[in-house]
């Protein structure tokens, strides 16, 4: 997944270069956690929010057919 591009559909680019300069990939996007985003400079409680509902999307697109969602 392109982060950039990701980034833009929640209309948050403006931590494109956040997330470049720390290394995030595509690959790690389903695995960030509040702590993370803090750490990237997200610090805006609304764009946290946004980007933690985001990222849960993720967790369960990447999950496979059949198995249960964690609780």
């Amino acid at each position: 997944m392109d982060v950039g591009g990701w980034l833009k559909s929640l209309d948050l680019e403006c931590y494109e270069a956040a997330f470049r300069e720390n290394g995030v990939s595509g690959e790690d996007l389903c695995h960030l956690t509040a702590e993370d985003l803090e750490g990237l400079g997200v610090t805006a409680i609304g764009h946290r929010r946004r980007l933690l509902v985001a990222i849960e999307a993720l967790r369960l697109k990447s999950m496979p057919t059949g198995d249960p969602v964690p609780s």
